[in-house]
């Protein structure tokens, strides 16, 4: 570990030089003068206490916080992480058979830390909540509620709520030194930041609060101030949502008044937790213009709700290792060998004029084609095979240029999108990880994506 690291919620110092590239046009360029992101340091901090791995979908968010969880195991630290991610194929790069609610020890972990992981169950985690809450006889009311039944399983944000719910559990408990958080997949990647208000609000309403007033008042009274004063609003709400389920929705409301200030409570409890020293937000983006837009949004909107944010992890970043070879160079290389006749199959007169049999020949060769034309070498010559062969290598050589010219357009293209990016938020810290060129499915994997962030760029031919 590192004996002086910096804050959590500080991003880190840049390297010195800080990742000068290759200068050509459509050369594969790694950042100029942004702020280099130092994974090692954040995750060896002791004061780091939870990582928080954000971003659109698609971008490599589970396996980066899969990732950076072994690696910090690995260097020693006693690590959870959750994550939101049903599919199959973390837990068994991990050799879980299955996640659930529960953290499960990952084997095979190199060090003296220890690795755990757990997928959240949006449900179970609600009833635990409820079951904090509420003493026994009312927590069962709840939880066969019909109402609540549906609003665990499926209400907006609840999912985004659950997370962060979870996440104050397990910090609570104190049994990890390291939470490595993955966000739920949405369709914005701001939604877990709303969830804790949205779902408090929700729980806090006008609607609510209006029909948890007669079990307020309890007994006879509430009975008839509900009778008296809200036979209006029941019997339109009655015939809108149907007599049974605000039948429901009553009885839930009723059960839940003493819980709604839980609730409350600890939103803004996980709220505050977010925004506190010891938590770092990363910011997990491909090199493509949607996700670096949407990540653009949300390094705005984390300095809008001052949380800290430790910096950017640029996945899937393509490299080169015939960088010098610009993309213009290749494609004439590939014409020049299609117009050299190299390719040319049909007669093998190009093979031929060149073969060591007219090699020292006094003619030169348009005096041959003007005096009389050079037979075709028979089938299965020396001569013969010979032109195939070359056809064949010219053929794979040109191909393979034109494949080096579209690898290195694609390299140009991500540039100039890391480019608008860093231009427009130079204090962000960025870290580039090299694409692999396949899914990740051991541990093995996981260490490799976590060496390739520790060292900071797409090196060779990724």
């Amino acid at each position: 570990m590192t004996s002086d690291p910096a804050p959590a919620h500080t991003p880190a110092a840049p390297r010195d030089g800080a990742r000068e590239g290759t200068r050509g046009h459509d050369s594969a360029r790694r950042l100029g003068p942004t702020r280099v992101l130092d994974i090692d340091p954040l995750l060896d901090d002791p004061k780091t206490r939870i990582v928080v791995c954000c971003g659109s979908g698609g971008v490599g968010k589970t396996t980066t916080a899969a990732a950076l969880g072994l690696r910090a195991a690995e260097r020693g630290r006693k690590v959870v992480v959750l994550t939101i991610d049903p599919a199959r194929r973390l837990a068994q790069s991990m050799g879980i058979d299955s996640l659930d609610n529960t953290p499960r020890r990952v084997k095979d972990v190199d060090g003296d830390g220890e690795l755990h992981a757990m997928m959240l169950d949006m449900k179970r985690t609600f009833d635990e909540v409820v079951e904090a809450h509420a003493d026994r006889e009312r927590a069962a009311a709840i939880l066969s509620n019909p109402f609540y039944q549906s609003l665990s399983a499926g209400f907006a944000g609840t999912q985004e709520y659950m997370a962060m719910e979870k996440l104050g559990q397990l910090r609570a408990r104190d049994e990890w030194d390291l939470i490595v958080v993955d966000t739920p997949p949405s369709r914005s990647a701001l939604d877990f930041l709303d969830a804790p208000k949205r779902l408090g609000s929700f729980l806090d309403g006008r609607l609510i609060r209006l029909l948890t007033a007669p079990a307020k008042l309890g007994g006879r009274a509430g009975m008839k101030f509900l009778n008296v004063g809200m036979s209006m609003m029941t019997g339109t709400l009655g015939k809108l949502l149907g007599g049974q389920l605000l039948k429901d929705v009553q009885t839930f409301v009723a059960a839940m008044d003493t819980t709604f200030g839980g609730f409350r409570t600890r939103a803004d409890a996980t709220y505050k937790l977010l925004q506190a020293p010891g938590t770092a937000f990363l910011v997990v983006a491909a090199p493509e213009r949607d996700a670096l837009r949407e990540a653009a949004y949300f390094v705005e909107r984390l300095a809008a709700e001052d949380m800290p944010l430790a910096g950017l992890v640029l996945n899937r970043v393509h490299g080169s290792g015939a960088g010098e070879l610009s993309a213009e160079r290749a494609l004439a290389a590939a014409e020049n060998l299609d117009d050299a006749g190299i390719v040319d199959q049909e007669t093998g007169k190009a093979a031929f004029r060149n073969s060591p049999e007219t090699q020292g020949s006094s003619e030169s060769p348009a005096d041959s084609d003007t005096a009389t034309e050079a037979p075709a070498p028979d089938v299965g010559s020396p001569a013969a095979d010979r032109a195939s062969a070359d056809g064949a290598v010219g053929q794979l050589t040109a191909g393979l240029l034109r494949l080096h010219a579209d690898r290195m357009h694609l390299l140009a293209r991500e540039q100039r999108t890391r480019d608008r990016f860093t231009a427009l938020h130079p204090e962000v810290a960025v870290v580039e990880v090299a694409a692999l060129p396949g899914d990740v499915h051991d541990l093995a994997g996981l260490r490799d994506i976590g060496d390739r962030m520790a060292n900071g760029g797409p090196t060779g031919t990724a």
